[in-house]
């Protein structure tokens, strides 16, 4: 039944910012009938400004946050965007820094969060994904495939990711605002680099740093291509030459293990419908969640996953049975990462994801994990 309910605010600007043009409108419905009137409300105070340095929306809606009201992506934003329409005006985020980064803010949902109430990798590693899509997006960039360029999807291209490293310092819990800058550079002949980070939008304390290696698969024959000087020049101009972790070391490869190697195994795990991406393949995210399942039940309980290498060997379908394997051990320092002085890690692992029937390898990953509620 439709009552107080399905009462609605709206916020409207007229086409030149102007702080007094902002206007409060009450849409109601009664019945089939919606009728929109201007109202008097009493429980909200909206305060225009000219600037856009506080402009924020998060998860769809206008925070209020310093009393402004976000810009809708397109035109008001300075950047050609091609599909305008309600998409986009509902997306999130901005260009800063001279349209070379891509900002956008977030609140952890309830469904986000794990046991200790605070969001997990999957979780972290879902808002990456999410920011670099309408990355994207928002530069007039997309084609018609999960963040293919034009030129790409012409050529039936696609990106995929052949490695990840994520280092957390702190996790958010439910209902905190977090901002996620992302932005992106050449990596080899061949390559993508897109770097991460996260930063607590209260304290403005970044508490996440990520970077990612990708290339060009051809969507139908699955084999990987080289990068067509079309597409190139495509993505060139949005390259900014940044890096957000030190000394990487891609040269130091995770170990394999097996039968003998493992401390623990275990079979059967099925990926699911809801498993797979618009790509054919299974969603990259969802691998953490296997990861982890080979992983004693006192590590998840006492300790925080503070640091996670996956490297991507093979595609995963539907179809397939996997096997998860981890070895633990205790961690060594690591020198090499910007945020290792506040992130010294209490335990290493070491993990692989493989085919059940045949062994293949799917993913390798590395991890450190940290006692939880130790001083840092």
């Amino acid at each position: 039944m439709a009552g107080v309910n399905d009462a609605r605010l709206y916020l409207t600007r007229s086409s030149l910012w102007k702080p007094e043009s902002i206007e409060v409108f009450g849409v109601w419905k009664t019945g089939d009938d919606i009728c929109s009137r201007k109202r008097e409300v009493r429980s909200l105070c909206v305060r225009g400004s000219s600037s856009y340095q506080s402009v924020d929306r998060i998860n769809g809606n206008v925070t209020g946050i310093n009393g402004t009201v976000a810009p809708s992506v397109g035109k008001s934003n300075g950047w050609k965007n091609e599909k305008s329409g309600p998409t986009h005006n509902s997306m999130l985020g901005r260009f800063v820094e001279d349209r070379f980064v891509f900002r956008q803010t977030f609140v952890i949902r309830s469904y986000e969060i794990g046991p200790d109430k605070t969001a997990t990798m999957e979780t972290i590693m879902n808002l990456l994904q999410e920011t670099a899509l309408n990355h994207v997006m928002s530069s007039g960039l997309a084609g018609d495939g999960f963040g293919a360029t034009h030129e790409m999807s012409l050529r039936k291209l696609i990106w995929v990711v052949t490695r990840i490293n994520i280092q957390v310092e702190k996790y958010s819990c439910w209902g905190d605002v977090v901002e996620i800058d992302t932005w992106v550079a050449a990596s080899g002949k061949n390559g993508m680099r897109r770097d991460w980070i996260i930063r607590d939008y209260s304290t403005q304390q970044i508490i996440t740093r990520a970077t990612s290696t990708w290339v060009i698969m051809n969507r139908e024959t699955r084999r990987l291509s080289k990068i067509p000087e079309q597409v190139r020049e495509e993505v060139k101009p949005f390259y900014l030459d940044r890096t957000v972790i030190k000394n990487t070391n891609d040269s130091n490869k995770i170990d394999r293990l097996s039968e003998e190697t493992a401390e623990s195994i275990r079979s059967g795990l099925a990926p699911r419908w809801s498993d797979m991406d618009v790509n054919q393949h299974v969603n990259n995210v969802k691998y953490i969640g296997w990861i982890l399942e080979s992983v004693p039940m006192n590590v998840l309980e006492d300790y925080n996953l503070t640091s996670m290498t996956l490297e991507y060997r093979r595609e995963c379908r539907q179809s397939h049975l996997l096997e998860s394997l981890t070895s633990m051990k205790e961690a060594e320092v690591e020198t090499n990462l910007v945020i290792a002085s506040s992130c010294r890690a209490d335990l290493g692992s070491t993990h692989l994801l493989r085919m059940q029937e045949d062994r293949a390898e799917i993913v390798r990953a590395r991890a450190e994990w940290r006692l939880k509620g130790k001083n840092k």
